[in-house]
């Protein structure tokens, strides 16, 4: 009887015990979906596509592409049909996807849905609704320096003269994001290479490869000596190596396609971002309306340097430069370094809000820089700085 006794308190103590222990952590599982404005002839969407698969890889999750999608209803109907498809986290690629996506968002909120280069998830108050980009920036300044690089060797062997050193950009659109990136591949240039000047012009798209193809030969008959873009496609690349005019990349690498002329490439590796939102998902975790990836995650690569066009010592010079960003001794859009209308600025009003009423609220200088992607993910640089022309306007 004492020994029924003792088991049956040693039972009840058991019982009451497990009412305070700490219950197991529910994880839930991911399928992901992805909408994409072109497919892997883009290189912008290729670039995204691999990030895509390493990440879901990486983290075991299921996940399904939607490729080819515009920038309209087309991007709703698709968030929905990955909906019904079970999906409860979808990223979409594109500026343009971002009004259509938070429709979805608001119809399926148990879904979130993420979305890079937009502007409006600090702003849409949905819960479910997230941006993203990343300092790229500042790998555009790096390739900037390549580029520079070049130009003082091709100063030094006589090939060209110091105010010859005008540099071409093919530019999608004169949207912030594609301003921000030709000024701060344009900063990098004369960081290095101070006569540098630049000539810009646009697409008005974000794929046509033969106006891309158009836009770098207009900027080579003006003179252009070398080129960079923010474009997604090998129309320029490719027309530069038939000019042997040495030019900068986005995205991935061209070594193959033009040895003797890429010289290097900036990309966003999108992959951190993704693992960090979908383990969000999984764990039940808020994901923050905005989210800036760096150099320090590994957000913002560079491909290798082909030592086949660039200039002795890119190398280590670019390890140099990265080494000052990562540390804050440099700083890409330091006011110092240029001037707009012949001015040095000491405050500048950006849209970083994106009501829709283009009225600029937020002062964005302090500490003597344009702090860029700090406010909200997507860039707001919009200024045309002294030294770079719009040859469209």
């Amino acid at each position: 009887m004492k020994k029924l006794i003792a088991l049956m308190l040693a039972v009840v103590m058991v019982v009451a015990l497990g009412a305070f222990a700490p219950a197991a952590s529910a994880e839930t599982t991911v399928k992901a979906g992805f909408i994409f404005l072109h497919d892997e002839n883009s290189t912008y969407d290729l670039n995204f596509i691999n990030a895509a698969k390493e990440a879901c890889e990486n983290l075991g999750v299921e996940y399904l592409l939607k490729t080819g999608i515009p920038e309209g209803q087309e991007c709703y109907d698709a968030a929905a049909e990955l909906v019904d498809e079970g999906c409860n986290f979808i990223f979409a690629d594109s500026f343009g996807h971002e009004p259509f996506l938070i429709q979805a968002a608001k119809e399926f909120p148990e879904v979130e849905f993420c979305h890079a280069t937009g502007t409006q998830a600090h702003t849409v108050g949905l819960a479910n609704y997230h941006n993203a980009f990343a300092s790229i920036y500042e790998g555009r300044f790096l390739g900037g320096v390549a580029a520079g690089l070049k130009l003082n060797e091709m100063i030094e062997s006589g090939a060209i003269t110091e105010d010859q050193a005008l540099v071409g950009y093919v530019g999608a659109f004169p949207y912030a994001e594609v301003v921000s990136g030709f000024t701060s591949f344009f900063l990098g240039v004369r960081y290095v290479c101070p006569s540098a000047t630049m000539q810009v012009t646009f697409t008005n798209s974000w794929y046509d490869p033969t106006l891309e193809k158009e836009g770098a030969i207009k900027l080579i008959s003006n003179g252009c000596v070398l080129l960079s873009e923010h474009a997604d496609s090998m129309g320029a690349p490719t027309e530069c190596e038939s000019n042997g005019i040495p030019f900068v990349f986005y995205n991935g690498s061209a070594a193959d396609a033009c040895p003797n002329t890429f010289i290097v490439a900036s990309r966003i590796n999108w992959a951190p971002y993704m693992e960090f939102a979908m383990t969000c998902v999984a764990n039940g975790e808020e994901i923050p309306a905005d989210w800036t990836g760096t150099i320090a995650t590994d957000s913002v690569l560079l491909t290798e340097v082909n030592e086949q066009a660039a200039a002795a010592g890119t190398v280590e010079k670019l390890e140099e430069v990265k080494a000052a960003l990562l540390d804050g001794s440099l700083k890409v859009f330091d006011t110092a370094t240029f001037t707009a209308n012949g001015e040095t600025l000491t405050e500048y009003l950006a849209d970083v809000d994106d009501m829709g009423d283009f009225v600029p609220e937020t002062n964005v200088i302090a500490d003597g820089y344009f702090h860029e992607s700090e406010y909200r993910s997507a860039p707001y640089f919009d200024l045309f700085i002294d030294g770079i022309t719009n040859i469209d306007a």
